[in-house]
């Protein structure tokens, strides 16, 4: 008898031990989202022992996001969070002599953003600046660490009258999500003095500045700029160089008509690597970038990745400055490859069911990056020796209890012929064998990718039972300029033949089942749910999130009067095409797909007027629709509560007609 109690005893402490080393896992919910972080503005400090970056966070009893500063040792050895006040900080950068971290908060109360000083050895950050005028958008130390070069907007309305003034408006672009109604402002680089609290005027006019790079040496600053005839009229910007002194004459040194950015020194100061559109419209939404390099005394540039037909981007120079490393978008991943500086001849160096974000280079020639998964949120790993090693560890605490989807990769054929790459959400332990209720979950843009990287929203729409699809309709980039552009003035066309190609595929390969099909997403991706359910009547459920109903009622209301003008046509010229993309609005009582309309109260990207319509027309012909709006946020849902409120409403919705 004691034999077998002690057998027994054995088994359940075998049983216990067990379970303790591997507990049972749970699904992602909703409130997930609280405890979610996010890893950004990683920065090496000059010595190389260090990496500086921002950590965000949630406080759920205040339903607020904070970000701290926090830096990790370089063999990831010791984590340090510098800052903690409830203010938030961001733009963290190291002094050129690596003893202090700046940061850019309004803390303590300041009705504006100022720079503030760390020590890194310890104390109180104390603040630098103590800018009257204008509100600073970005800065950059000099070399030598004895200025810095401020990025300030400065509003044409200079009165300090507390009381409400109406908004006059004479501008061609005139509003801009978050922004709100663009009045007249010059936004200007100036030069800050350390030492003295000097500040110095570098450039002048009615123009807008941006992105400042010092010169090795520290004696010329390069930026951009558009200084075309009506800025308002076109998405120009050009890079421009000046010494790095007031009243410095502004030397051009790009001249293309589409965009150059992101100006890139070459170690030996010689040179600027930046990338430029492959497009010279005065409009461009449907593009890529090309990896370039110019003299810095101007001239003709070299465009290194013209063939290679792929988007390319945060570029930076090897330690000798006979190549660049960059990060290159390409089906469903973004992967890290070298171009020679001389010919642009590519190597790939490191790729995989994965996409790396960031790139930058160590004082020894090795580089730092970012790096997401489908199982993991971005983090921060060194990349050496052709393979990357962990760095920071923030999602661990997040990941541990969760099981989450697998993610696998197919390719679909649309009618037309056309292949088109997707991606798979499985439920965590779900059968390959078992047909799911399955939703189409698409992304916006259109010009993006859904790639091998970590999706919240389509884990938390699989962690309740469903089977997700990605689609990367023609639009996204990943696959060449030509797939992306072949959409530009035909919305709702190609796109939903993708969609529906790729909805033919589960549904025959046994992984949907038919009867149990949803569709649904936020901005293009809603626009595309509008014209999916307005052409295929098979979806049960949709979620249209941010979308637009009659296109012609859009412009003048959105931020894309640009794209109406140029893609389009104005609508007194071309009402046909208006009407002709209106279809879901105008065909409405063809739709027979309950929908859920939701939309941001502030959203000047995609105005509430189209989530507003399709609902009223919904409820006009019958059709069971709901309309939610998130007031005081914009195009994107940023109050953690109404992040979980979404989600839940997902669920809620999605479940009473695809869960019966």
């Amino acid at each position: 008898m004691k034999k077998h109690l002690l057998l027994l005893s054995l088994c359940f402490w075998a049983s216990f031990n067990l379970s303790a080393q591997n507990p049972v896992k749970r699904a992602l919910k909703p409130s997930d989202v609280y405890r979610l972080k996010t890893v950004t503005d990683a920065k090496i400090s000059p010595e190389g022992n260090w990496v500086s970056y921002t950590l965000s966070t949630i406080d759920s009893a205040k339903n607020k996001r904070n970000a701290d500063v926090y830096m990790v040792s370089w063999d990831g050895k010791e984590t340090v969070q510098l800052t903690h006040t409830p203010d938030g900080e961001s733009q963290a950068r190291w002094s050129p002599d690596g003893k202090y971290l700046s940061f850019v908060s309004s803390r303590n109360g300041l009705t504006s953003s100022q720079i503030w000083l760390m020590d890194r050895r310890g104390g109180e950050a104390k603040q630098l600046t103590d800018l009257k005028k204008g509100d600073l958008e970005e800065y950059a130390w000099s070399p030598d660490g004895k200025k810095i070069a401020l990025v300030i907007k400065v509003s044409a309305d200079t009165s300090k009258s507390k009381a409400p003034k109406p908004i006059v408006i004479d501008r061609f672009q005139f509003k801009k999500d978050v922004e709100g109604y663009i009045t007249r402002s010059s936004t200007h680089l100036y030069l800050f003095d350390i030492e003295t609290k000097k500040i110095d005027t570098l450039t002048k006019g009615n123009f807008e500045e941006e992105s400042p790079v010092w010169s090795p040496d520290g004696s010329q600053i390069a930026f951009l700029s558009n200084h075309s005839e009506d800025p308002d009229k076109n998405s120009n910007s050009d890079i421009f160089v000046m010494d790095a002194k007031a009243n410095a004459p502004v030397k051009q040194l790009t001249t293309w008509t589409g965009r150059d950015y992101s100006p890139v020194w070459s170690p030996d100061g010689k040179q600027i690597a930046y990338l430029r559109t492959t497009s010279s419209e005065a409009y461009i939404m449907y593009d890529q970038s090309i990896l370039c390099t110019i003299s810095k005394d101007g001239g003709e540039p070299k465009l290194l990745t013209k063939a290679l037909d792929r988007p390319v981007s945060s570029h930076k120079w090897t330690k000798d400055g006979t190549a660049l490393i960059a990060l290159v978008a390409d089906d469903r991943t973004r992967y890290i490859a070298q171009f020679s500086a001389t010919d642009g001849k590519i190597s790939k160096l490191l790729d995989g069911e994965r996409s790396f974000t960031t790139l930058e280079r160590h004082p020894s020639g090795t580089f730092l990056t970012t790096m997401s998964n489908p199982q993991t949120p971005a983090e921060l790993y060194v990349f050496e020796n052709n393979a990357i090693r962990r760095l920071t560890k923030h999602h661990d605490a997040f990941l541990a209890p969760l099981a989450l989807a697998s993610v696998e990769g197919f390719t679909s054929k649309s009618k037309d012929g056309t292949l088109v790459s997707n991606l798979l959400y499985r439920p965590a332990n779900a059968s390959k064998t078992e047909k799911l209720p399955t939703i189409f979950f698409i992304h916006g843009g259109p010009v993006a990718q859904d790639e091998f990287s970590f999706d919240l929203s389509r884990q938390m729409l699989a962690a309740a039972g469903y089977n997700v699809v990605a689609v990367n309709y023609r639009g996204s980039n990943g696959r060449g300029l030509a797939y992306c552009k072949v959409i530009s003035g035909d919305w709702g066309n190609k796109e939903v033949m993708d969609i529906l190609g790729a909805t033919d595929y589960v549904v025959n390969n046994g992984i949907a089942d038919p009867e149990k099909l949803g569709i649904g997403g936020w901005s293009y991706g809603g626009i595309l749910t509008d014209y999916t359910i307005a052409t295929d009547t098979r979806f049960k459920v949709a979620s249209s999130g941010a979308g637009v109903a009659m296109i012609s009622s859009m412009y003048g209301a959105d931020q894309y009067i640009l794209q109406y003008e140029h893609e389009l046509g104005a609508p007194w010229k071309n009402f046909d095409k208006y009407i002709a993309l209106s279809y879901p609005f105008l065909k409405v009582e063809k739709i027979k797909t309950p929908t859920q309309f939701m939309v941001g109260e502030s959203d000047f990207n995609v105005p509430a007027i189209g989530s507003e319509q399709m609902y009223q027309a919904f409820k006009s012909v019958g059709i069971p629709t709901e309309l939610i709006i998130y007031p005081g946020q914009f195009h994107g849902i940023t109050n953690p509560s109404f992040q979980i409120d979404r989600f839940e409403r997902y669920l809620k919705w999605f479940g009473k007609y695809l869960k019966k």
